[in-house]
Formats: structure tokens, sequence, C-alpha cells
């Protein structure tokens, strides 16, 4: 094979769909791969190969780009993925062969037959071998399944660390180990299965390919996480939400993350300045998330703890009270600023006044407050996470004890509860969802905003509504 690379990097691109429509070439070579229907269940990537005849314009080397770039050649060229068209002439060093997109001559028109005439070009026949890494995995599948099955598609995969993550639909079940071994040859694959772990909410998983090693290393949002993807919750396909909401946060900001998981929304909260509770029942969750936390370097931003999520709520307002964290001081000095910031409080007292007077301005540390107070509530469970709303009732009077949180809470914090909901107009999925919470709360919403995740079934929307917590349910 000629000038080829690997083709495994474009197979291990996330959410990438097994079989899209494949684009016609609109050439006269058939690159198509060797159709295998027999292969079921072991992959003999030996079978594949293949050998394809083209046309070759044997031309001096220096006219080579005035070649390429001619209007008159530019729909005659060979363009197929990961093959040079140019190469060395293996007879002569001072010139290039360039090949074209037809087997002989007699396909070129006219018009291209004169200007290679023109160029002092002689034509010839080259083999160009294809083997296995030249197609992809959607090319290799369709030569290798049967017809019918060809038209469909397995709902995709993701990847998340080493591992590819796949939802296989019954139909593509028999096919399941060979599927595995073509999509990543580098990695393990597994298939979600329907059961699913109704204390902790994670999925069983079933090997398809690779090694049984389910402990990924998985980095997002500049931050990188490490967990086991059979004993804890995680979905790739929720990074454009982790940023969305973690972006509707400031630096200063404290955050209540209910159901933080391994820290998707805790840990990326962190690094931007914000203190975080976070907190996850599943105990493996919990430990992974203290592990991450520690692997990001904030562990005085987040605090993780493992509890029920109604009991989480209901005391995280008094660990804020009685525990606050320190004042925001701005960004996180690079050691180089660090050195100076040393540096310049290390100045003898004769120094000018300005500059021990600028250093406690930069600082700020003796004129700010610790937080105390909780800036937003995350609720990232969106089977259930409505259900524990009515926990949010008095909750800044049980919390409180005796203490009176009026002045403290002058704004109240914000709601931002996942759910999903079976209405797919966006003024009916709207309504029913506000309903709900409204009916949990026991209270109308005034400031409240709904955004669309994603779909998550045909006839299953996953949402995060947002709402202002209201100042008489808090203080019931």
């Amino acid at each position: 094979m000629l000038g080829l690379r690997s083709c495994l990097t474009p197979r291990k691109q996330p959410r990438l769909s097994l079989f899209p429509k494949i684009i016609a070439r609109m050439l006269a070579l058939d690159v198509s791969p060797p159709v295998h229907r027999w292969m079921n269940t072991t992959l003999d990537r030996d079978a594949f190969k293949k050998t394809i005849l083209v046309l070759a314009a044997r031309v001096p080397a220096a006219k080579t780009g005035y070649l390429l770039n001619s209007e008159v050649m530019r729909k005659s060229l060979m363009d197929l993925p990961k093959l040079r068209s140019v190469l060395r002439d293996p007879h002569d060093d001072h010139a290039r062969l360039v090949l074209l997109n037809v087997p002989e001559d007699a396909a070129l028109s006219p018009e291209v037959r004169n200007f290679l005439r023109e160029q002092s070009a002689t034509l010839s026949t080259h083999n160009v071998h294809l083997t296995y890494d030249y197609w992809t995995a959607d090319e290799i599948l369709h030569s290798i399944l049967p017809e019918e099955l060809c038209k469909g598609s397995p709902s995709g995969f993701a990847i998340t660390g080493h591992l590819a993550h796949m939802n296989l639909n019954k139909e593509y079940l028999p096919y399941k180990h060979i599927i595995g071994q073509i999509v990543l040859d580098e990695s393990t694959v597994v298939n979600k299965l329907d059961s699913i772990d109704t204390k902790y909410r994670f999925f069983q998983m079933e090997l398809l390919a690779g090694e049984p090693n389910y402990v990924v290393e998985h980095h997002e949002s500049n931050c990188r996480f490490t967990f086991d993807f059979t004993q804890v919750y995680w979905n790739s396909r929720l990074h454009t939400e982790h940023d969305r909401l973690v972006q509707l946060f400031q630096p200063s900001d404290v955050i209540a993350d209910v159901f933080a998981g391994v820290g998707p929304f805790a840990i990326p909260a962190a690094k931007r300045g914000c203190a975080v509770f976070a907190n996850d029942l599943n105990p493996e969750s919990a430990r992974y998330l203290s592990q991450n936390i520690v692997d990001n370097k904030v562990t005085s931003l987040v605090r993780a703890s493992c509890e029920d999520g109604r009991d989480f709520i209901k005391r995280v307002v008094g660990r804020a009270m009685d525990h606050p964290f320190h004042a925001y001081t701005g960004p996180k000095l690079s050691k180089m600023q660090e050195k100076e910031q040393k540096r310049r409080l290390q100045l003898p007292k004769s120094s000018p006044a300005s500059a021990i007077a600028s250093v406690d301005q930069s600082t700020g540390i003796k004129h700010l407050s610790p937080r105390q107070a909780i800036s937003h509530f995350v609720m990232n469970l969106p089977d259930s996470a409505i259900d524990f709303l009515d926990c949010f009732r008095g909750i800044f009077s049980g919390s409180a004890g005796e203490r009176d949180l009026s002045g403290i809470y002058t704004n109240m914090p914000m709601v931002h509860c996942h759910c999903f909901t079976r209405e797919l107009q966006p003024d009916m999925a709207e309504a029913d969802i506000r309903q709900r919470v409204e009916s949990k709360l026991g209270h109308k919403l005034e400031e409240v905003t709904l955004h669309m995740v994603r779909s998550v079934a045909p006839n299953k929307d996953m949402y995060c509504i947002s709402f202002r917590l209201p100042r008489d349910v808090a203080f019931a």
C-alpha cells in the first residue's frame, strides 16, 4: 500500500455512527473492500486486500505543481483518502508519477489528453495496493454484514478513555463481537445491556473486544477523570451540558452538586474558582470523585461526601455556614507570579508605602469574607431529580437552627434540575416539567429557564430546568 496511514485514528472519533450514508466517490476506480459475508464472529484482516490499476502521467519533477494546479486536470487527478497522488518515478529521480482517477487512457477526455501531451507527459499504468487499514469501519462492516442490515444502523458509540461504549440494537447482536473488533482494534469495546443498577444507576456492560480493563482515564474540560466504567455513571454525550452549566457560574460562587458522580460538574467548576460541595450516594463514585479532586489539584475547593441526596440537601446549608470556604481572591497565580508576590512581601520596611499598599490591594485577603452562601444547586439525576425538590421546603429554617439566614441569602440560590419528559413539543415539554416541579416545591416558579439537553429515545427528551429557589419555600 502506498503512502497509507493507519485508519485507527478515524475509528476513534467520539459518537461516530457506524453506518452513515457513504458518499459516492464518482470515480471510475473501484476501491470498495472485497465482500466477505461469511465472516460473522471472527475478523480476518488478511482477507481484505485489493489491487487497483490506475493510469499514471510521468512528468518532469519541475512541472508537477503546474499539473496539479491546472483547472484542466482538476477532475482527472486521483483523490483517494490516505493515498498520495504523486510518487517518485522508480526509474528516474528527476521525474514524478502523477496518479489519475482512471484505469486506462481511453477514459481520459480529449482535453486532458492534449494537455498532458503539451506538458511532455507519458502515460503508463501503476498498481495501488490496498489493505485492511485503508477502509473505514463503515466500509468494512458493509462488506461483512448481511445486506439487509447495511441499510439500518446501530446507535453508534462514544469514546471514554480507552473504552468504546456501544448501544447495539437486537438485530446486530449476533455480529456484536466482529463489530467490536472492527470498530476499535486497539481499545476495549463494550455493549451496554438493558439491565441497570436501580440504586446507583450504572449499566451492566458486556465485553465485545479487547481486554476486560474498565478503569478509564478520560479527559474533558481540561480535567482528568479516572473511574471504573462498570461501577459508576458516566455519559460522554453530556460534555456540552457540563460545559454549558459551568459557564453559568461565577468564580466566587459556592456550588452544591447533589448527584456529583465522579465530578464532571464539580471539578471544572472548581478549576474556574468556584467552591463546591460534591455528593454522590454511590460509594464507588464518591471514591473516584475524591481521587479526581486530588488529581486535578482542587482539594481546597471541593469537599466530597457520600450520602443520600435528601440528607445532603438538608445539611449542606449548615455546612456552608459552619465551615465556609475561603474567599475567592482571583485567578490562580502562575509559579512566576507567586515568586514575584513572595518577593514583594519580603520587601524591607523602608520600601515605599505604595509597594506595600499594592500588595495588599492585589491580594485583598484582609477585606474579603469567607464564602458562606450557596449560589447554585446542581441536580443531574434526570430519572428522579424532581422527586427530591420537596427537600427544599424550609431548607433555610431547619438547616440554620437558631441562625437567621435572611441577611446572608439576600439573593436566593439557583436550582438546576435535569429531568426527562415524553412531551416532544417544546411548549408541552415546558408545561409538563414546570407542573411537576411546582407540584414538588408546593409553590409557583417565577424566574425560570428551560434548556433542551438531548433526545435520549424516540419519545423521550432530556431537559434542564433552572429556577430561582422561591424565598417562601426556603424559609417555610
